[in-house]
């Protein structure tokens, strides 16, 4: 199994992560430095990434998590603020499935199945992400919604479609398919109404629901095959070229 790969279903990161962990030279095979994502590598190599043995997994699991405010969505922060898998007692490594701002609230998911992260996460799939945003400015007219439904124009390029209502005056549910980084504040800044606060309510086929937050709770095996029809097939193996 090439190295990237195996680092992916060992639920170290997703593969394209786990290309650039290997690039910067913290995974080591036996007592060498690798910097070839390619590398072929199995159980019995002695993989380890910054000095930490790596071993794929028995289980693969995912976790949804209510997030609260001012926990980061990674496994580490060099800050020492507190991480969103501190908020999972599951007794393996798991890394979190895209990120959330720090202030950002609600729903993430956790697992160590990096194929799976990495196929939710990817553009081509499209995976819905819906948002609930308390806006400034009170009720938000009708024009400044249209244009959230069309799209709008952002510093990085216009914005896909999104679905948008308003729950209530100055309370909108968005619905978007593209992971672009506050994505969903800056959509609703560039119509003149600034994010008070914002909460994922739903990722997917997956709802937070009535989860308390800071609490997590393990998919059941029918929500993870629906995860897993969302994300579309696994990437097979390129044939080998004849000559």
């Amino acid at each position: 199994m090439r190295l990237a790969k195996f680092l992916a279903h060992a639920g170290v990161a997703s593969r394209r992560a786990a290309e650039g962990i290997v690039r910067e030279g913290r995974v080591t095979v036996g007592s060498e430095i690798v910097l070839d994502p390619a590398r072929d590598v199995d159980e019995a190599s002695g993989v380890r990434v910054d000095g930490a043995p790596v071993n794929i997994e028995a289980e693969h699991v995912v976790y949804l998590v209510n997030k609260p405010a001012g926990v980061v969505s990674t496994a580490k922060d060099t800050h020492g603020r507190r991480v969103v898998t501190e908020l999972v007692d599951a007794g393996l490594r798991l890394y979190p499935v895209g990120r959330l701002d720090a202030d950002t609230t609600g729903l993430i998911l956790l697992t160590n199945d990096g194929e799976l992260a990495n196929r939710l996460m990817h553009p081509r799939h499209e995976v819905p992400r819906t948002y609930v945003a308390k806006v400034h400015g009170g009720f938000v007219k009708n024009r400044a919604l249209e244009r959230l439904r069309e799209g709008v124009e952002l510093d990085d390029g216009r914005t896909a479609p999104a679905q948008v209502r308003q729950v209530r005056p100055g309370v909108l549910e968005l619905t978007i398919r593209e992971g672009r980084k506050r994505k969903v504040k800056r959509m609703c800044e560039a119509v003149g109404h600034r994010v008070l606060s914002l909460r994922r309510v739903a990722f997917g086929p997956l709802e937070l629901g009535r989860l308390p937050e800071g609490q997590a709770r393990k998919l059941t095996p029918r929500e993870v095959r629906a995860l897993r029809g969302v994300a579309g097939p696994p990437k097979l193996p390129r044939s080998p070229r004849r000559a």
